[in-house]
């Protein structure tokens, strides 16, 4: 990935360039994440989609520091962030907000014991104003104040996260990294927790890195969608093109699995192998293609790398679909940017070489 995979005209907050994670060594060695490249973008919200163990968890870990890169860099406002322990004072302007609010809480203290033991141990607000300051993260997840003097196990599930939202912002942060954090909810809350974020990125200006395994929860509120499998971005791009227009065979497959609401439309599940490939032997060339309907000899020779579609967003794929998804969630029919009007997919060059870097058609 490259730096024009950013939105023109935006500045990137947060790059990680070849951003690797193995676990284990020798032939067990796992690499839960191999070679990731990302831009996120200042005030943007960018979600990351993909099955349970494709990686996603461990890149959000590298970003906050709760692991470290066995290669590759991450850069955050054009710092390099070092795999040792992160100052104070940078570890402010980044936050995360955990999958179960439940065990992210201490049961034994109330909710503004809990607040109010982060603002002292960073300094960040003197101690005449650190009530109101909670009140306000407060009135911003629109909790009321009585919850402040409630412990975790007198709240709903709903009200447990927005608490956990709520200390994510304490410090006013640059980032949020929420990672999968309406997965443990009810339905019934989910789309609330999710337009809250929305609410905050808008309000705020903060830029939201927000991880599902979901594709329909987040498709009304992202700007960008990246897809992962097996450790790498196979997708990338803005989310009306990713819905409505997906060229990876792995993005389409996800969205074909989503439970339509229209009962008119009649989606036929493509035919994907069900054999998940081991972690610590993936297949050589496309880690896909031993599922993948549309995989052919060069598939196994040569691993695809990001390129440009003329649509705009970038695949992994060397046989990339070209036509709208059948009943795609949100597509538009019609507009600015209407998935109709997208130009075809011009054949892929299939001799591209193993090692050839992707170089910017933009």
């Amino acid at each position: 990935m490259t730096e024009s995979e950013a939105p023109r005209g935006s500045d990137v907050l947060l790059r990680l360039r070849g951003a690797s994670r193995c676990y284990g060594s020798g032939e067990q060695a796992i690499y839960a994440l191999r070679g990731i490249d990302l831009d996120i973008c200042a005030g943007e919200m960018i979600a990351l989609i993909g099955a349970s163990g494709s990686g996603k968890s461990t890149l959000m870990s590298l970003i906050v520091g709760l692991n470290s890169a066995a290669s590759g860099t991450v850069v955050f406002d054009g710092e390099v962030l070092s795999n040792k322990k992160r100052p104070k004072s940078l570890r402010r302007r980044f936050q995360m907000v955990f999958q179960d609010p439940y065990s992210s809480l201490d049961p034994r203290m109330n909710v503004r014991q809990q607040l109010m033991e982060i603002l002292k141990v960073h300094d960040a607000v003197p101690d005449a104003q650190r009530q109101a300051h909670c009140e306000k993260i407060f009135a911003q997840v629109e909790l009321a104040p009585s919850l402040l003097d409630a412990r975790p196990r007198q709240m709903s599930g709903g009200q447990r996260q927005r608490v956990a939202i709520a200390r994510a912002l304490l410090l006013s942060p640059e980032l949020l990294v929420a990672d999968e954090p309406v997965s443990a909810l009810d339905v019934s809350v989910q789309a609330g927790i999710v337009q809250l974020f929305a609410d905050l990125r808008t309000r705020l200006g903060v830029t939201i890195f927000f991880i599902a395994h979901d594709l329909a929860v987040v498709r009304s509120v992202s700007d960008r969608v990246a897809v992962m499998y097996m450790g790498k971005i196979v997708e990338i791009g803005e989310a009306d093109l990713i819905y409505g227009r997906p060229a990876h065979p792995y993005t389409r497959t996800l969205l074909e699995a989503v439970p339509m609401p229209d009962v008119n439309v009649k989606l036929k599940p493509a035919a994907v192998g069900t054999e998940m490939p081991s972690p610590s032997r993936p297949p050589s060339g496309c880690r896909f293609r031993t599922r993948c309907p549309r995989a052919q000899e060069v598939c196994e020779a040569v691993e695809p790398l990001l390129r440009r579609m003329p649509q705009g967003q970038f695949a992994a794929c060397h046989f990339p679909h070209d036509e709208p998804a059948p009943g795609a969630l949100g597509m538009r029919e019609s507009g600015p940017g209407a998935v109709g009007e997208a130009p075809p997919i011009r054949p892929t060059d299939i001799r591209e070489s193993a090692n050839d870097r992707y170089r910017s058609t933009a």
